[in-house]
């Protein structure tokens, strides 16, 4: 029972509080939920062109991150994540490590979105699609101007 700044019984002010905090509770789960329906969302691993005119790739590898994540998807983009750390695609030596280090990525993604320029893919992408079909991970496949538009 809430008592009000007397001391005596209000049930009133305690009917108010108890609403509050079942409503604030009831608030909570949700969030919970919202937060735990993300985290378990499949992975997409993000296949697109990176080498060449990196700025408009890297436009629109993140585009298609988000198409993904519109989509349901939790978007993984190593091209996007490893020169952003210091990594050079154009030192032959980081250029591989890091594209092992995707294809390590890609072994833990349920499924593979491969995002196609003009319709051609790189030889990276290539080489991507070949792993996940190894693993035998879904690979689908879109046009990067479809996602741009």
């Amino acid at each position: 029972m809430h008592r009000n700044s007397e001391g005596y019984d209000d049930p009133t002010a305690g009917q108010a509080m108890g609403q509050l905090m079942s409503e604030y509770r009831r608030e909570r789960k949700r969030t919970w939920q919202r937060q735990y329906e993300m985290k378990t969302r499949p992975k997409a691993y993000v296949a697109s062109a990176y080498a060449g005119d990196t700025a408009v790739n890297k436009e629109r590898a993140a585009k298609a991150c988000r198409f993904a994540a519109d989509r349901g998807m939790v978007p993984v983009a190593s091209h996007l994540m490893y020169p952003a750390m210091g990594f050079d695609d154009s030192v032959p030596e980081q250029r591989e490590m890091c594209c092992m280090f995707g294809l390590a990525l890609l072994a833990v993604c349920d499924e593979v979105w491969c995002f196609t320029a003009g319709g051609k893919m790189s030889p990276g992408m290539e080489a991507e699609v070949r792993e996940a079909e190894r693993l035998g991970r879904k690979v689908r496949y879109y046009s990067i101007e479809e996602v741009e538009a």
